[in-house]
């Protein structure tokens, strides 16, 4: 009895240390590198792979194609940012509201997920230079077309978690109902199904959903200001950020983000959308 009783006794002192390390921060998140979250490029180098983090749902930027393939304007540039470093690429599925998340998690190396710079965001990750011009858009049924922010009094609107069109309608429309989804098929399977009047999000990309879903129209095409889209690395991954800005000022030299637009857009949009009023080259806003 007196040895069942040393036993419990030491198994209580072991759960009281426990709990007491764990209220004092002990079982935070460790990171991947002893005291820092990221991955150099070095270290990226060595292990052969680089992480990614793409959307799986926003076509043509990022998606999975029929054949389970990875296709997009962004994993376009992932493929080249791995053939330049010398390594596999590993795409991880991420969602707006996950892209900060992951980044600071170390669960990627890099956002290359349509991902709008704010200047929130620049004080939690580290954006490289542009690659994209961006606004927003506000895609509706043609038969209630939304024209205007006023045309949405007293209706839903339609927004994806974490995005900047979520931010942008909260803080100057605060009336107008937003109905928000993590996923982006789950917002366009909201709107498709009449659970919210209109959606909103880029306008490249709603441009593109409205050509290939008819019945439905971009009634405003550009909203709040133009922003640019970057990739984003861990705070404070100055190795990696400093090489992916050098990849975009050397890529500009062969034009590649035109010839990325050509492959992975120009298919979508035909000659309905100037290239250079969305393509960035040499992360030079023109």
């Amino acid at each position: 009895m007196k040895k069942l009783n040393k036993v419990f006794g030491v198994f209580f002192v072991f759960v009281f240390t426990v709990t007491a390390l764990t209220g004092c921060g002990f079982n935070k998140k460790k990171s991947v590198n002893g005291d820092r979250i990221y991955r150099t490029v070095d270290e990226i180098k060595k292990s052969g792979t680089v992480k990614i983090g793409v959307f799986s749902d926003k076509n043509p930027f990022g998606y999975v194609d029929e054949n389970g393939k990875y296709r997009g304007y962004d994993v376009y540039f992932a493929q080249r940012i791995a053939k330049d470093l010398g390594v596999d690429v590993r795409y991880v599925v991420t969602d707006p509201a996950s892209r900060v998340e992951y980044l600071e998690s170390g669960k990627v190396d890099i956002i290359l997920a349509n991902f709008t710079v704010t200047d929130e965001r620049a004080e939690k990750v580290d954006f490289a230079l542009p690659y994209m011009k961006v606004a927003l858009g506000v895609v509706s049924p043609d038969k209630a077309l939304i024209k205007s922010p006023d045309d949405l009094k007293g209706k839903t609107l339609i927004v994806a978690k974490g995005t900047t069109a979520e931010t942008y309608f909260s803080e100057n429309y605060p009336d107008i109902k937003l109905l928000k989804f993590d996923q982006y098929t789950e917002a366009y399977n909201a709107l498709l199904d009449g659970r919210g009047d209109a959606f909103s999000t880029d306008n490249t990309e709603v441009l593109a959903w409205a050509i290939q879903n008819k019945g439905f129209t971009v009634g405003i095409e550009s909203l709040g200001n133009v922003d640019t889209i970057a990739p984003a690395v861990t705070k404070g991954n100055t190795t990696l950020l400093l090489w992916i800005n050098n990849e975009i000022k050397k890529l500009a030299e062969e034009q590649f983000f035109h010839k990325d637009y050509k492959e992975t857009l120009e298919p979508v949009y035909g000659t309905e959308v100037d290239i250079d009023s969305l393509v960035v080259e040499g992360g030079v806003i023109k």
